[in-house]
């Protein structure tokens, strides 16, 4: 009997992590996220860019204790710089925990590494030539197996981007509400400067890794190594 209750416990363990895999995403709301971080995270795509956004209106962390103003210790600073980058990229803690270590096993600095290892992922290369109007809705995109990667369809969207791949949308989903008009959306701003976008094709190039001056100064990654290098 003991046994038989030892093995009904093992195959539920291994049905919880099959759940847990199966749903690896975060489903938090988008503009708690952002209040958290207490800045913009560009998560809810065109809404960020209006006065609907929750930090124009309540720019400070949900819950009741959130206006009240804490001091974080060091180790505090370092683990909600994790967290913000986290939720920027999309990227849960073992999927950000290995990209880390890949990064640090790179010649050059380990910091550097880590965002141009973020920035090369196909769902943030799709969102940054407007294919999608958020992370979130670029990473939908590659998994629908609307993105082709010189002429492959590539539905991965951790799949790392190489300086010259062509990244376009697929032919039959050129014709998609939701595509044309985040392409619309993404020819009236600027495109990054380590990207070529042609957006009436719906095609773009990756020409080449973006330096560490041309992402966001918000971003302290140095902290991030300070975390994992305890």
């Amino acid at each position: 009997m003991l046994r038989l209750f030892r093995i009904m416990d093992v195959a539920h363990q291994k049905n919880a992590v099959f759940e847990e895999k199966k749903l690896a995403r975060n489903l938090a709301p988008k503009c708690k996220q952002c209040r958290r971080e207490g800045e913009k995270l560009f998560l809810k795509g065109e809404k960020c860019f209006t006065d609907k956004c929750a930090i124009e209106r309540r720019n400070y962390p949900p819950g009741q204790h959130g206006q009240k103003k804490g001091r974080l210790s060091d180790y505090g600073n370092q683990l909600r710089e994790k967290q913000k980058i986290k939720r920027i990229y999309g990227v849960l803690e073992k999927q950000f925990r290995n990209i880390y270590y890949a990064s640090d096993k790179q010649r050059g600095i380990t910091g550097d590494n880590l965002l141009q290892r973020l920035e090369s992922r196909l769902d943030n290369v799709a969102f940054h030539m407007g294919f999608g109007s958020s992370r979130c809705e670029a990473r939908q995109i590659v998994r629908h197996n609307c993105i082709l990667v010189n002429g492959r369809r590539v539905n991965i969207p951790s799949f790392l981007v190489k300086a010259g791949d062509i990244v376009e949308v697929d032919d039959k989903a050129k014709s998609h509400l939701r595509i044309k008009t985040a392409v619309e959306a993404a020819s009236n701003r600027s495109f990054p400067l380590w990207i070529e976008v042609n957006t009436k094709e719906m095609k773009g190039t990756y020409r080449t890794k973006p330096d560490r001056s041309e992402l966001p100064t918000t971003i302290n990654e140095s902290l991030i190594v300070e975390l994992y290098s305890k």
